[in-house]
């Protein structure tokens, strides 16, 4: 697992390069800045780290993005790579790779929410407790890393998995797996939440290194 900081295409003209032409269309279409440089730190990231564990040159990598509606906007696959996951929140982006199979990482900065309730029950299963605001985030980060190691992503309700102490208690609806899950919680930084999420009887070990290295190397 790999966490950085976002980097302005401005300042990173050879990380652009390194995109193929989806990922530059879309980076072009963010209207704010901030954005811009959370999307190119997240995708060059991502191409760095797979080319290195496949050993192909990043600018090569071709990524497979069909969604189940059949248009290229689902969630990235690298034929015969890894599985892997993209996250990012204000000033910190990363990349999780997972040898074993698909993966889900997700990332939230903990801040005042304006609706917690209504946010709440967009979140909570009619079995869980409204949380108060930092429960709350690590209640999202679980579930979108689940999500997102499905590769429904947000596209599925939350509200159709259970947490408990120990992880999933319940998943229903038509996206629900049919094998175990493990998840796991990660404090990246002062100020974030963070999980991680597959598919097994257990969690592998979690080794964290150095993204910002890898964009500047």
């Amino acid at each position: 697992m790999w966490w950085a900081a976002p980097l302005t295409p401005e300042d990173a003209t050879g990380l652009v390069a390194l995109l193929d032409a989806h990922e530059r269309d879309r980076l072009t279409h963010f209207r704010r800045a901030a954005d811009r440089a959370r999307y190119l730190a997240a995708h060059a990231l991502a191409r760095l780290v797979l080319a290195d564990a496949v050993g192909r040159h990043a600018d090569t990598l071709e990524f497979d993005r069909t969604c189940r509606c059949g248009q290229q906007h689902g969630k990235p696959q690298l034929d015969d790579g890894p599985g892997f996951s993209l996250t990012h929140a204000a000033d910190l982006v990363g990349v999780a790779v997972h040898p074993g199979g698909p993966v889900g990482l997700d990332v939230e900065q903990v801040r005042e929410l304006s609706d917690l309730s209504g946010m709440a029950a967009h979140v909570c299963s009619p079995a869980e407790t409204a949380p108060d605001a930092p429960a709350f985030f690590t209640l999202w980060t679980r579930k979108e890393a689940l999500l997102k190691a499905t590769g429904d992503g947000l596209s599925a309700p939350m509200t159709q998995i259970t947490l408990g102490p120990s992880g999933v208690r319940e998943w229903t609806g038509d996206g629900a797996p049919n094998v175990p899950v493990w998840l796991r919680d990660l404090r990246p930084a002062p100020g974030y939440l963070a999980a991680i999420a597959g598919f097994g009887a257990a969690a592998p070990a979690v080794v964290t290194a150095n993204g910002n290295a890898v964009l500047s190397g």
